[in-house]
């Protein structure tokens, strides 16, 4: 079973089994995240049962405008985004991933739209190089836009793939927030026709494995505190016209000075199809 039949599977699950996690997602899982802690909060319990799971963050978690740093501590963005590795390596090494298994950061927090070709190309190197099963990626639903950008990131890869006449692996999204009807989604999908999530209820033991997990993560307690600890959710990934709003109504990222708005991400992300020859939805 792939992603290919995963709309079509049941929707609930009680904990995660080696068995399920390969049915589901293969043996070898190439995770993709715009920041360092964006991959627990949205999968973490799943990362025990997998054979092989390799990481991708495309952002270093450290904004230049040294708010965050600041506000943590430390006297340099790059101070800030060592401090943010350090804690990844701590969460994932919980469940025995190594740092071999993450690829290192290469663009500031906040800055991936401004470098989404950039991102898509290295993206069909690692894909070539991991061969994975099945790719985990964020939705795009306006709650961030480092997280859109993997997702328009991810979505160009495959599709560079397939002009070049390889099979990318299967998209299969975890959530993490957005803004819906006026309030924060935590952990749902916006929906879409035809594209049915599924939700794992975790296990008491897996509950805590989480727990352990996100608290390696001490600069974003207040942040991750937002998230439950009792489930985890999972669609196959539809395609997307990046050109259009995720969703009616404004963006939970406009709400803060994180270097784009709306219209502007989608100029750069229609700017970065024509430079690499796409044409969406991807």
């Amino acid at each position: 079973m792939r992603a290919r039949e995963f709309r079509f599977i049941r929707t609930s699950f009680m904990g995660y089994t080696r068995e399920f996690v390969k049915d589901i997602f293969g043996e070898k899982v190439l995770v993709a995240a715009a920041h360092p802690d964006d991959e627990v909060a949205g999968a973490g319990a799943m990362y025990r049962y997998i054979e092989r799971a390799r990481f991708m963050h495309v952002t270093d978690g450290a904004p230049r405008d040294m708010l965050d740093a600041m506000a943590h501590g430390f006297r340099s963005a790059e101070e800030y985004s060592e401090a943010r590795r350090k804690e990844l390596m701590r969460s994932l090494s919980v469940v025995g991933i190594k740092p071999e298994d993450c690829f290192q950061a290469w663009v500031p927090d906040q800055l991936s739209s401004f470098n989404l070709v950039k991102i898509a190309l290295r993206l069909v190197e690692l894909i070539k190089e991991i061969e994975p099963e099945s790719i985990l990626v964020l939705p795009y639903d306006g709650g961030h836009p480092d997280h859109d950008s993997v997702c328009f990131s991810v979505h160009a890869a495959a599709a560079l793939l397939r002009r070049e006449g390889v099979l990318p692996p299967p998209m299969i999204e975890y959530p993490l927030y957005h803004e819906r009807n006026g309030r924060l989604s935590v952990m749902e999908f916006i929906p879409k026709e035809g594209f049915d999530d599924i939700t794992v209820i975790l296990t008491e033991e897996q509950k805590r494995l989480k727990a352990q997990m996100m608290d390696s993560f001490t600069t974003q307690a207040g942040l991750l505190k937002r998230f439950p600890l009792d489930f985890e959710r999972f669609r196959a990934a539809p395609a997307y016209d990046f050109t259009a709003p995720p969703h009616d109504g404004g963006l939970h990222y406009e709400r803060f000075n994180w270097g784009v708005d709306g219209r502007k991400w989608r100029e750069l992300a229609m700017k970065a199809m024509g430079e690499i020859g796409l044409e969406g939805p991807l």
